[in-house]
Formats: C-alpha cells, sequence, structure tokens
C-alpha cells in the first residue's frame, strides 16, 4: 500500500521489485486488497505480453491515512 500510496498507479513488475515479494505472494495479496476494497486491479496487453496496474482506491487511500496516522501515535507513545 504504501508504494500504491505514492503514485497514480504502478505495474506488477514494478511492484514485485519495490515489495521483494515473488509472483505469487504478491498476486495473493493484491487480491486481498482487491477484495477488501483498498485497491483496483487494472489487466490490459501491452503488444503481446499481458500487464496488471494496480491503484489505491478513495477507501483504500483513507484506511491506509488512517493507518499511518495510528502507526504515529504507537510511536509516539513510545518514545
Amino acid at each position: 500500500m504504501s508504494v500504491l500510496s505514492a503514485a497514480e498507479s504502478a505495474d506488477f513488475i514494478y511492484l514485485m521489485g519495490e515489495t521483494g515479494l515473488t509472483r505469487g505472494n504478491l498476486s495473493v495479496q493484491l487480491t486481498r486488497l482487491k477484495e477488501a476494497g483498498y485497491i483496483k486491479i487494472a489487466k490490459e496487453f501491452v503488444g503481446n505480453s499481458p500487464r496488471t496496474t494496480a491503484s489505491m482506491t478513495p477507501e483504500g487511500k483513507k484506511a491506509f491515512d488512517e493507518y499511518r496516522t495510528y502507526l504515529a501515535s504507537l510511536l509516539k507513545a513510545t518514545s
């Protein structure tokens, strides 16, 4: 989610590189985020190659912002 929060959208290969996840693991995580309504997934062909792109939904942005605020409050409370 942090990678997607910094960009309008990101393709699957870019997300793999940024997260260090395997294809299978990233696919499972993206599916879970999609089912939660936090991201949208678009599939298209570029030439003969499939391209999967993910982007955050407004609900996902809100949830991620709330999560960041919560983490910041935890860090503040422990320092």
